[in-house]
This record gives structure tokens, C-alpha cells and sequence, in this order.
């Protein structure tokens, strides 16, 4: 069998406001979802069904799947720059991405981009929006 490293890379497109008032935005929006009561935390999710991820902080982001549902992950310690740099990269062997994994902080900088913080990731909680 042969395992090639999957590398993917999240990044969110710049927002036209200024910083402070995007990382308010995302506050609010991040507000908006809460766990699904009676849903059971998953340790990994397939790579291939997330959609988008939106970074809400420097310990959560959330995973917006391809059939519509929404994963939080609250890592377990704080990642410096993850919530300013809003961007990050995983690498894995499996199809999957799971709680024991490490995600990378991408810092941009004046001639791309460079490697941050390596940060592990928590559980996968499922959310939605609350009514």
C-alpha cells in the first residue's frame, strides 16, 4: 500500500473592513452556532467532504462540510497567530483529519507565506445555528 501526504491549505479571502472590526464579525458569527444537542463529538472528519473552514479564534475553528453540516474544533491549547493569520495547513497520510493531528500556522509575509505555530487539533463537535 502506498501513502502519499495529502497537504491542504485553508485560507479565508481578506475582508474589505478593518481588522478590528472583522475580528468582531467573526465573533458574531461564531455566537451564531451552537452544539447540537445529543450529537456525539467525532475524532475525525474526511478531508474530501470539508467544504470551507473559517478561523474564529486563536482555539476554534469551525469546518463547514460539503452535506451542509458544520464542525466545531476548540483546540485544546491556544494557537499564537492562528486567529490573526486566519490561515493554516495540515499534512496527513490518511483520508482523513482527526484530533490527533497538528495544524500549522501559515504567517504571510512580504514574499509569501511562512510557517507559524504547529497547534493540535481537539474533537469535531457538530453545531448549528441557533435559533
Amino acid at each position: 500500500m502506498r501513502c502519499l501526504p495529502l497537504l491542504a491549505t485553508a485560507f479565508v479571502a481578506s475582508l474589505a473592513v478593518a481588522p478590528g472590526d472583522a475580528r468582531r464579525d467573526r465573533k458574531a458569527e461564531a455566537a451564531m452556532f451552537t452544539p447540537i444537542p445529543g450529537a456525539k463529538a467525532e475524532n475525525c472528519v474526511q478531508i474530501v467532504q470539508i467544504r470551507e473552514t473559517r478561523v474564529r479564534d486563536d482555539s476554534t475553528i469551525d469546518f463547514y462540510m460539503r452535506d451542509g453540516r458544520i464542525y466545531r474544533n476548540t483546540l485544546p491549547n491556544s494557537c499564537p497567530q492562528l486567529g490573526f493569520e486566519e490561515s493554516f495547513s495540515y499534512a496527513t497520510s490518511l483520508s482523513q483529519l482527526c484530533s490527533v493531528d497538528i495544524i500549522t500556522v501559515l504567517n504571510r509575509t512580504g514574499g509569501g507565506l511562512m510557517r507559524g505555530a504547529s497547534c493540535g487539533l481537539g474533537s469535531f463537535v457538530p453545531v448549528a445555528k441557533a435559533k
